[in-house]
Formats: structure tokens, sequence, C-alpha cells
């Protein structure tokens, strides 16, 4: 028996910890579960509504919304799906609102270049990129997510699950309530549809 070594601890179980220890009444723990989350949360969201400012909204509210039902969350399926869900809900009811699509018909569509993609922490860079591939980076970034908001909030929705968050198909019909198959038939319309948009200049 070997008891100087100890399983390490896996990302899931370090969520748990932490929510065992919320639910014990430790409030710091939330603090570490949003530093853990927040730039995947952030991410998708900016994938799903395409506007910076929108985007932290809706991370920001996910997360209130995560904190008011913490206390009865109950280890059932991973934390990380539970908080995608409550964020793929949060903004399809930004997407929805009057205040939101009001918004929106104010924005320029023929200069969708000042929007912030370049401000955003989508990946860690690896190395000292030059500044030529950073603003080929940034070009790119631009038109994969010019193509993505073209694209009907379903099928932008479980794409961006797959391809950008890494979800399994299995993990997305949990997060999104859909079944396997439509899962699948959606990634696989939104994935043509992607090609076809960016066909020529990708």
């Amino acid at each position: 028996m070997n008891g100087g070594t100890k399983r390490p601890v896996t990302s899931s179980g370090e969520d748990a910890l932490l929510i065992k220890a919320f639910q014990r009444g430790d409030k710091r723990a939330f603090d570490q579960l949003v530093i853990r989350h927040k730039d995947r949360i952030f991410n998708l969201c900016y994938r799903f509504i395409g506007d910076y400012e929108e985007a932290n909204d809706s991370a920001q509210e996910a997360f209130v919304k995560a904190y008011g039902s913490l206390k009865t969350f109950r280890l059932e399926s991973a934390f990380s799906t539970w908080l995608y869900r409550i964020a793929v809900n949060t903004c399809k009811n930004k997407l929805g609102s009057s205040s939101y699509r009001a918004k929106r018909k104010t924005v320029s569509l023929d200069n969708p270049g000042n929007n912030e993609v370049g401000a955003l922490p989508m990946e860690i860079q690896n190395g000292t990129p030059s500044p030529l591939a950073r603003m080929e980076e940034k070009e790119r970034r631009r038109l994969v997510q010019t193509a993505l908001d073209a694209l009907p909030a379903e099928f932008k929705m479980v794409v961006a699950l797959r391809d950008i968050e890494g979800l399994s198909y299995e993990e997305i019909a949990q997060v999104t309530g859909l079944n396997l198959g439509t899962v699948k038939s959606r990634i696989a319309r939104a994935r043509t549809d992607l090609r076809n948009k960016l066909r020529g200049v990708l």
C-alpha cells in the first residue's frame, strides 16, 4: 500500500470541493469557481451574441444566477455543464429581448471591424507572434465571428459549444435540452453554412 501518494484532484473534483465549501457557508469558494470558469463563459457568450458589452453583461448575469441556485446544486452533473446551461439560456433571453433587438438595429453592418474582437482574451498566445501574425489572427477571428453572427441562433449555439468550447455531443444535449440527433444535425448544418460563408476568405 502506497500511503505517501494521493490521486490528483480532477478539474471537476476541484469544482465539487469548492461547491461543497460554498454550500457549507464559505462564500469565497464561489469566487474561486468564477475565476476558474469566467473566461470560457465569457467566450461562449461572446460567440453566441457577438457583442463585447452584451456578452460581458450576460456572463455576469449567468454567474449571478448560478450564485443564487448553487445552494441546491446536487452534483449530479458537472458544474461546468450546469453553468453552460445557465449561460446559454441567459444569452437566448438576451437575444430575444426587445432592448437588445433595438440596439442591434443601430449597429452598422457595413463596418464590422469596429467590434472589439481583438480585445478579447480568446486564447493564450504561444510565444511572441509577430505584429503581422497578430494582425492576421485578429482578422481571422473577425471573419469567423462575422460568419457565426450570420447563423440562426440555434445553429450558432451548438457549433460554438462543439467547435469552440470543445463539448461532446452528449454534453451539448445536456446543456441545450435537445436530443442527440438534433444536436448532431444542427452542428452538421452549421458547419456546412460556415464553410460556405468562409470559402475563399480563410
